[in-house]
């Protein structure tokens, strides 16, 4: 990408930046647009990759577990216009910078430590 471009996104970058870090259980409120119709549809899982830093093109990817123990994963652009709102619902203790074992993991294997933040 061309320097002049960087920079000019740059500010509109870190204003609504949320901070969502691995390991976090999030729900993401997604702007859907069906036709004329829009709803706001909810996803919430554990943040198992994040990718890209704060710029423009970041990214990072959510993991659930669906009806029939089924795995669900969605990837989300950190800055994305359709993302209305993420809630951090609890923050987990991990030592990876990506979650990626968790594909292969099941049942309690799959569980994250709780990670206890003092409140401010």
């Amino acid at each position: 990408m061309n320097q002049h471009l960087m920079d000019s996104l740059q500010p509109a970058v870190t204003e609504s930046t949320p901070s969502v870090e691995v390991g976090d259980t999030v729900r993401v409120h997604q702007r859907i647009t069906e036709g004329r119709s829009e709803r706001v549809q909810v996803f919430e899982g554990t943040v198992i990759s994040r990718r890209g830093g704060i710029d423009a093109g970041a990214t990072y990817t959510v993991r659930r577990i669906a009806a029939h123990g089924v795995a669900v994963e969605r990837t989300y652009p950190l800055h994305s216009t359709n993302v209305l709102k993420v809630e951090v619902r609890r923050k987990s203790k991990v030592r990876r910078a990506q979650l990626y074992y968790l594909r292969s993991r099941q049942g309690k294997s799959a569980r994250l430590k709780e990670r206890i933040v003092p409140r401010k």
